[in-house]
């Protein structure tokens, strides 16, 4: 990091932020906005990884996650790496493969295409490769960079530290698509792997406490602290609304539909329309909800920091164990009996765009819903 870089306010030695004058020196493009779509955001030569990439700043996130963009050209591969960040990679479009090369020199390879999950293993050195000859492939990296020069404000440390993590390899296994599950309470099972070849058609386990047919798994990736889940609602329903800390970063995997954000308190609504590609973050404490709207069943994939395995902050703990718990008994969900009557009300005016039929009626009354909807 340059003198430079290390000015803060006005020049002063007060108020840096390393991470940020990090990645405005990558000299690539940084992306900001409350819900982005990944597929179409532009990108530019990152010397560093050896693509055409981007960085994106989702507004709502804050001091620990955020996302690169990886550009691979047809028949291209990216540039040797290792770094002391965790990253999960969110496959979005192409094939390819990746080659990770343990302390021993052992080398375990793994092919990729559209909605696979991996995660590289902390500081081990690895290589994307773009398997096809014709287009091109993009993936979504959620990692802890920024976390990691901020909290080392030194480059070096980060990208070319010698440091092994042997144990973060895992079974070799982990890498060809297979894991072990560690059964958990109603929504809290764990798969532990560090590839899953197609997220979109992983075996969910039953979350019914989330509401409306919920379906869900956590995954454990390369012995991380990075936490990646991935969620379906059933067609013709949605989620019971809840809040967390920031920095979840959720991914639209299949199907399409909506989310309502707002804080305790409001009386208007944000919404962010999501489908494949679409990127968005809840920001902390901010009451978010989500509805599908597709004829087929929707899912998403959450990146955060802090697994079940390994909770980061004593706050994440609580709120893991009363993810599910209705705000009247001290968690952080919000029944649908509690809930405002207007969501309810423009979810089936929602539907009815769509040609779909509500699924809800054995968990709602709709019955003043259904008239009021039409006015919406």
């Amino acid at each position: 990091m340059s003198k430079d870089d290390k000015q803060g306010n006005g020049g002063s030695q007060i108020l840096l932020d390393p991470y940020m004058s990090w990645a405005k020196g990558e000299a690539v493009p940084i992306i900001e906005g409350f819900g982005v779509d990944l597929l179409k955001i532009e990108t530019a030569p990152w010397p560093r990884y050896g693509v055409d990439g981007a960085i994106v700043h989702v507004k709502g996130r804050e001091d620990f996650v955020s996302v690169f963009v990886y550009d691979l050209p047809p028949g291209g591969s990216g540039s040797p790496q290792r770094h002391l960040y965790e990253e999960v990679i969110y496959v979005l479009s192409g094939h390819g493969s990746t080659v990770v090369e343990a302390s021993d020199g052992t080398k375990h390879s793994f092919e990729w295409g559209p909605k696979s999950l991996f995660a590289l293993p902390l500081n081990a050195r690895y290589r994307l490769h773009n398997g096809s000859g014709i287009e091109r492939a993009r993936l979504a990296s959620g990692n802890n960079c920024c976390m990691m020069i901020n909290l080392f404000h030194n480059d070096a440390f980060v990208f070319d530290n010698p440091f092994v993590f042997p144990d973060r390899l895992g079974s070799s296994d982990y890498f060809h698509g297979e894991g072990h599950l560690i059964p958990g309470a109603s929504g809290r099972n764990v798969w532990e792997t560090n590839f899953i070849p197609d997220v979109s058609n992983f075996e969910l386990k039953s979350w019914k406490e989330r509401g409306g047919g919920s379906s869900t798994m956590m995954f454990v990736l390369a012995d991380g602290t990075m936490h990646a889940h991935t969620s379906e609602m059933p067609v013709g329903t949605y989620k019971k609304a809840h809040r967390h800390g920031a920095d979840a970063h959720v991914f639209a995997v299949n199907g399409h539909g909506y989310s309502l954000l707002w804080y305790e308190g409001e009386k208007d609504f944000v919404r962010v329309d999501w489908q494949h590609g679409v990127v968005f973050v809840p920001p902390d404490q901010m009451y978010h909800q989500h509805f599908n709207t597709s004829g087929e069943p929707s899912r998403y994939l959450a990146i955060l920091l802090g697994s079940l395995k390994y909770p980061f902050t004593t706050r994440q703990r609580k709120v893991i164990m009363g993810s599910d718990v209705s705000v009247r008994d001290g968690g952080y969900q919000i029944e649908y009996e509690d809930q405002d009557p207007r969501v309810h009300q423009i979810y089936l005016a929602e539907l009815a765009k769509h040609g779909v039929k509500s699924k809800m009626g054995a968990l709602i009354d709709e019955t003043q819903a259904t008239r009021r909807s039409r006015d919406v």
